[in-house]
């Protein structure tokens, strides 16, 4: 009888652990249906479960409530271009950065392929636009080695008496176009339906481009031809190291700008034919700083702009402004470095002789792995080398075609 007692409690007590184990299975379960399994945030139906109720505070008690929905610029090409693992990785790091830079009380998570919503309660649409600013900045420095920067556009709304959940969340959307049609990579806060039209974001940028590349064509005839001469050698590094087609262009926009910060340097610093003396030299070294001031100013150019502040960083880390190295530098900039040596090596200058083609090969393989990032060196020898035969080919073509 009392073996039987046993065995029936040994029972119980087998079944009770198997009900705690199914439990927490569901549990388990439940949390997976609710997360996403890639960034592991909730997913936008527990945010418009939440939301309702914050309505209803804001209500009784006059607070501010924003939403934003984060869209990634470009994302479908991007994972076209790197493939999805690497699409999969930017996911990961931008639901990241928005978990990290956003406060506790905040609410994120994942909408849909390439799309992230955030809840914010007591925060008005400034406060918010201030904090997305600061997101801004932070996804532009390189976060995956093969992306050089994820830029991302973002659309806000704050609560108003009448919306429902799903109104607000429709009118961030909206604006979310209204920041991706004005360039991408910026906040859109206002009324989506009077916020003026954008010229398209490849035209409107290119503009901006022509239009400072002849302000230094003004200010500095030798810089702005310079800047010029540089672009096309730069385009052709940057697809021979497999740049997405974007990243090309931010490159060449950089490239043509890069010296943008010198309309500020005085004329007698600028054109001075001598060497320059360790304070001018300190006005120069400006320059960067000056450049990504400006060209922040643009919306649209924020990966450009970061890209022109550290062009004169070394790849060993000695360079200015910052003093960054290997591949904290983006790769623009390491590839309009290289670039840029060439050209000024070659080039006469007040001050000095132009150096032989040669020479200048010399000196970017010397300076690899110190000044210049080595695979940008490979790369861009190597672009030198197809340009120098391909110039022989067409002076013994004209030869021939002379004499005959």
């Amino acid at each position: 009888m009392r073996a039987r007692r046993e065995e029936v409690e040994h029972l119980r007590g087998s079944l009770a652990e198997a009900r705690q184990r199914i439990a927490t299975l569901e549990r388990e379960l439940q949390a997976r249906q609710a997360h996403d399994p890639l960034t592991g945030l909730p997913l936008l139906d527990i945010l418009i479960r939440r939301l309702s109720p914050e309505i209803e505070r804001s209500k009784r008690h006059g607070r501010a409530l924003t939403v934003a929905v984060v869209d990634i610029d470009g994302f479908r090409a991007m994972n076209a271009h790197y493939g999805r693992t690497v699409g999969d990785q930017v996911l990961v790091s931008v639901g990241k950065a928005l978990a990290e830079l956003t406060r506790a009380s905040d609410f994120v998570v994942r909408s849909s392929a390439d799309e992230f919503v955030i809840l914010m309660p007591e925060t008005t649409s400034v406060e918010a636009v201030q904090a997305f600013d600061r997101i801004l900045l932070d996804l532009e420095a390189p976060r995956l080695e093969q992306i050089d920067s994820i830029p991302i556009s973002v659309g806000l709304a704050q609560w108003e008496r009448g919306m429902s959940a799903d109104q607000l969340v429709a009118a961030a959307a909206a604006r979310v176009d209204v920041a991706r049609s004005n360039g991408g990579g910026r906040v859109a806060a206002g009324d989506s339906q009077t916020e003026p039209d954008a010229a398209p974001r490849t035209e409107a940028q290119g503009d901006v481009v022509a239009a400072l590349t002849e302000a230094l064509l003004e200010r500095d005839r030798y810089t702005g031809e310079h800047s010029e001469s540089v672009v096309e050698l730069v385009e052709r590094v940057a697809r021979g190291l497999a740049l997405s087609e974007r990243e090309v262009d931010h490159v060449k926009a950089a490239a043509a700008l890069h010296d943008i910060g010198k309309v500020a340097i005085p004329d007698d610093v600028l054109n001075k034919e001598g060497p320059l003396d360790d304070d001018e030299w300190k006005i120069m070294r400006e320059h960067p700083v000056v450049g990504e001031r400006i060209l922040r100013a643009i919306p649209g150019m924020g990966p450009v702009a970061r890209i022109v502040r550290h062009e004169h960083e070394r790849f060993d880390g000695s360079g200015y402004p910052d003093g960054i190295s290997g591949t904290d530098i983006p790769v623009g900039a390491r590839i309009i470095l290289a670039c840029d040596a060439y050209h000024a090596m070659t080039s006469d200058r007040p001050y000095r002789k132009a150096i032989t083609h040669a020479e200048a090969i010399r000196e970017l393989a010397d300076g690899a792995g110190t000044q210049f990032d080595p695979s940008v060196t490979e790369v861009l020898i190597g672009c030198l080398y197809g340009q120098r035969q391909a110039g022989l080919a067409r002076t013994e073509a004209e030869l021939a075609s002379a004499a005959a």
